[in-house]
């Protein structure tokens, strides 16, 4: 038997308990790309631990090139850069994909995403859901609010799914998600069943349903993919 059953269990620095949460908030889009991270004092107040720690937990982040400094002790969230994203982006940009097949990847994807989520979710994904559904109510008005807060609602879903890979799967496609929000948010009704069916999933998720959850984000998907597909269907997403 290896002797490394028996050796002892190493705990966790509290800065590597820190960049952890933060990672946690990048990887379920609470924290998007070019977005600030909040200071050090409101993350040593925020997580109650003393400003080395944050110190060291932003070092720790900054080094792997999930953040980048810009100035007197300031961050912000860098651009996703793993292989995938960027692989994804050269084959759009080569393949000239379109809106269809973004759509067939968001079907298997998110609704297998939000039946993983009815069963997997805590409280603190609820609350992320809900409040990025309150911030697309706030924003009709805000193309650029609304889009961000729709975003924000489909990563939150995945991240509640507690699966690494799937969360870096919907990151790879994430731009490519965000050009086809933009198109979605000036067809008339389209805003509006959003922030409806967005409801109705957090609503099945809460519940604990996979199956109905599942349904719900098949038919949000699908109705927004009907909507857009006589202006899009053969447009490229670049």
């Amino acid at each position: 038997m290896s002797d490394e059953l028996y050796e002892p269990i190493a705990r966790q620095k509290t800065y590597e308990l820190v960049a952890d949460r933060l990672l946690g908030r990048i990887a379920g889009g609470d924290l998007a790309p070019g977005d600030p991270i909040p200071s050090e004092r409101e993350l040593a107040g925020s997580y109650a631990v003393g400003r080395s720690s944050i110190r060291e937990a932003l070092r720790m982040l900054e080094s792997k090139g999930v953040i980048h400094s810009v100035g007197s002790g300031s961050f912000t969230v860098a651009e996703f850069g793993n292989a995938l994203h960027h692989s994804l982006d050269f084959l759009v940009s080569v393949d000239q994909a379109d809106f269809r097949e973004l759509f067939e990847v968001r079907h298997m994807l998110e609704a297998e995403a939000a039946a993983l989520a009815a069963t997997r979710s805590i409280d603190q994904d609820l609350d992320a859901m809900a409040l990025q559904i309150d911030a697309m109510e706030a924003g009709r008005d805000s193309e650029a609010g609304f889009i961000t807060a729709d975003l924000r609602f489909h990563m939150a879903v995945v991240h509640a799914t507690r699966n690494r890979l799937l969360v870096h799967l919907m990151n790879a496609i994430r731009s490519q998600l965000q050009r086809s929000l933009a198109t979605s948010f000036h067809t008339p009704g389209l805003p509006e069943h959003a922030v409806e069916m967005h409801r109705l999933i957090l609503e099945a998720v809460r519940a604990r349903e996979p199956e109905e959850a599942r349904r719900r984000m098949h038919e949000h998907v699908a109705r927004v993919e009907q909507a857009t597909a006589l202006d899009n269907r053969s447009r490229p997403l670049v």
